[in-house]
């Protein structure tokens, strides 16, 4: 090996094409790793700031801004952490119409992350904006099932970002089942698009590195279905699931001196969160075009390899329209109901969790007797997986390290994006002290 194989001075200032700040730093010199960081030099956000002293009534709609791709998880797991603090139980109808709303955001997620995001390191360009001139019909194909996740966001959730029919107890507005139907229609023929873009993928999958690391992977489990809603905290690491009430347990979040947004872990030094957890933990149960997209792609439950995480979300993204599918049919069957929930505020706490398209989701709130916000504890999917971006960073590294610099930067750089990381919302809190 020549002394330039064995010497790296790499500084990403910061990574592109994910949403926030992060910088990737690497030193070695003669072979000898010196010095492998993930940083996040993000400035924090304090959403559970100004929460408190807000009525229960606004927390949604306050904490759906933590994140503009998010933002449908976001309210939905401050909704369900106010309705178990005070008591509210909700329809079938409006659990159904959640979880079809949720699912919408999911496939404006994914799609936006693997053909936006991914897809030009597998076609070795800078940009998405290349590929429309060399790959013409696949970005179509990308444009239009990401504006199938948008409109169908809208439908349900009032707009394509930061919900407003989203209430404690229910819904503002409800769709029409004339639009449910037309809805129905559209993720059928969307279908077949996604056959198209899993294909293109699949026709690229040997450009994804071949990096495994023992890793525990957590997600929200039922035992019964591929969940993204319902459920306790679940682990690869053990068969003991923890109930979301206790997920501080879970997380453990600590402060890292390189990060200003915190970090977590559980069993280990560090776990991860996103589709290929869930994927991991929940695979038994994937629906059959979900299920033959993932035996295509060679996935298989225990996969370790972080780049597959896009592949796992290409496998979800079958998984939520069958099942949408599912749930449309159900509502229509039983007739879309006008409600009008009679909630009334109470003091008390509670907790909520999802899973929003990068990882398990938590909110905890706790409220007066007039429904007053009394403090706050949010943690985000991007959080918990920071220290296991450094602890890839620290095994792959020396995998690499006679490689040439640029081909270590872009392989690091596509292991940041593989996580899909939302950094700016990771960010959401730092402790301060007074002196």
């Amino acid at each position: 090996m020549t002394e330039k194989s064995n010497t790296l001075n790499i500084e990403v200032h910061h990574v592109t094409r994910i949403e926030g700040h992060g910088n990737i730093v690497v030193r070695a010199k003669d072979g000898v790793v010196e010095k492998v960081e993930w940083q996040v030099p993000e400035a924090p956000r304090f959403f559970e700031a100004m929460v408190r002293g807000r009525s229960w009534e606004d927390i949604q709609t306050i904490v759906s801004r933590i994140c503009g791709i998010c933002s449908v998880s976001h309210s939905l797991a401050a909704i369900k952490a106010i309705e178990n603090a005070m008591g509210i139980q909700v329809s079938q109808q409006t659990d159904r119409l959640r979880i079809l709303s949720h699912y919408a955001e999911y496939m404006e997620s994914h799609i936006l992350h693997a053909g936006y995001l991914v897809a030009p390191d597998l076609l070795g360009q800078k940009s998405v904006v290349p590929l429309a001139a060399s790959h013409p019909d696949l970005v179509k194909t990308v444009i239009g099932l990401h504006r199938l996740g948008n409109e169908w966001m809208e439908l349900l959730a009032g707009r394509m970002t930061h919900p407003v029919t989203f209430k404690p107890g229910g819904f503002s507005s409800l769709p029409s089942e004339a639009q449910l139907r037309d809805l129905q229609q559209r993720l059928v023929a969307g279908l077949p698009e996604l056959e198209k873009l899993a294909q293109a993928v699949l026709s690229l999958a040997d450009r994804l590195p071949a990096f495994t690391r023992d890793t525990e992977y957590i997600g929200l489990v039922d035992g019964q279905s591929y969940t993204f809603y319902h459920g306790a905290i679940g682990s690869t690491d053990g068969k003991e699931t923890v109930p979301v009430r206790q997920f501080e347990s879970v997380v453990n979040e600590y402060v890292s001196p390189q990060s200003t947004a915190k970090w977590a872990k559980w069993h280990r030094d560090s776990y991860a969160v996103g589709a290929l957890a869930r994927f991991n933990l929940n695979a038994a149960y994937l629906r059959p075009q979900a299920a033959k997209a993932a035996k295509a792609f060679g996935l298989k439950p225990k996969n370790c390899n972080p780049y597959f995480n896009t592949v796992a979300q290409l496998v979800e993204s079958f998984q939520i329209v069958e099942h949408a599918l599912e749930i449309i049919d159900a509502v229509l069957a039983a007739g879309v109901k006008s409600e009008t929930p009679k909630v009334a505020p109470k003091a008390g706490e509670g907790t909520g969790a999802v899973e929003a398209p990068r990882g398990t989701l938590f909110h905890r709130y706790a409220f007066d007797e007039k429904g007053i916000c009394l403090k706050a504890n949010l943690c985000i999917p991007t959080n918990q997986n920071h220290a296991n971006i450094q602890k890839d960073f620290e095994a792959f590294v020396p995998q690499i390290i006679s490689r040439d610099p640029q081909e270590v930067r872009l392989l690091l750089e596509m292991l940041v994006r593989a996580y899909d990381p939302c950094v700016s919302c990771s960010t959401h809190f730092l402790d301060v002290k007074f002196v």
